[in-house]
């Protein structure tokens, strides 16, 4: 048995459909949609040389690339900040180690020391209490 163009396309979008799951780059989903399309317009008859599905392939993935990486991105970025981690919020903590206005320093807080942020780009001395404003990663930003 004769392995077809059509079903050599196949294979390729399947391949790059499995590439995207492993690299989660967001790119080999769109060459993938260049090869189901170009499977489909081969089969139909549409593409029948090899130049013809090549142009195909390179003109539907790149059209799809430009046209729908950036909106499908877009949709699957958490842009809800409610759901940001605020446990720390407002709890206070104890300046250890002097937080520069434009620097990090260390806090005290729940029995371990924390990198440390000002809000307000003020210095903040040793020994004040400061309330948690916010988590940046493993920083916390504080004001006096």
């Amino acid at each position: 048995m004769e392995i077809t163009p059509t079903q050599i396309w196949v294979i390729i979008g399947t391949a790059m459909l499995i590439a995207e799951l492993l690299s989660v780059t967001f790119v080999f989903a769109f060459l993938s949609v260049g090869a189901f399309v170009t499977a489909i317009l081969t089969w139909v008859g549409l593409t029948p040389t090899i130049n013809a599905q090549l142009f195909c392939f390179s003109i539907v993935s790149v059209m799809s690339l430009f046209a729908l990486r950036k909106p499908l991105r877009g949709l699957l970025k958490r842009n809800d900040k409610s759901l940001e981690y605020s446990e720390y919020v407002g709890d206070k903590a104890t300046v250890v180690e002097r937080i520069p206005s434009e620097g990090e320093g260390k806090v005290f807080y729940r029995g371990t020391e924390w990198i440390a942020l000002a809000e307000n780009r003020q210095d903040i001395l040793p020994g004040q209490s400061v309330t948690i404003k916010q988590l940046d990663g493993i920083k916390l930003i504080v004001a006096s």
